[in-house]
């Protein structure tokens, strides 16, 4: 066996099954890009930054904590928490436009991600 198949096997091994699902890379997505938006935040908008940190976080965990639980209904709970995190990041997203640190063009691609993680979180609490 290769030192390169052995290394693939490993990793595979160390990959918890939430990981490999295309929503919580998404909300992984997310989050990088969240933090990147934040980067050089004013003080006086310290509150908004944390929210939309906190918000954007809880998206990528309740879809980890979710994936692991045993039944349909508690999985479908946490699905919908990180459903609402993300419907509120995009809330957050309209108030740093409205607070004039950011243009929509900007914000286009942080918006598509959240589109697509309700839309698959929709479809995984069905």
């Amino acid at each position: 066996m290769s030192s390169h198949r052995k290394a693939s096997d490993k990793r595979a091994r160390t990959t918890l099954n939430h990981e490999n699902l295309h929503v919580y890379q998404a909300a992984r997505e997310f989050l990088g890009f969240s933090e990147a938006l934040l980067v050089h935040v004013p003080p006086r908008r310290a509150s908004a930054a944390e929210q939309l940190r906190r918000a954007a976080l809880s998206i990528s965990t309740n879809i980890a904590e979710g994936h692991g639980r045993r039944g349909k209904r508690d999985r479908a709970r946490f699905y919908d928490i990180a459903r609402g995190s993300a419907q509120e990041c995009s809330a957050l997203l309209d108030a740093w436009i409205i607070y004039g640190h950011s243009k929509e063009p900007a914000l286009h691609p942080g918006r598509l991600l959240l589109y697509r993680i309700v839309c698959m979180l929709v479809k995984m609490s069905a």
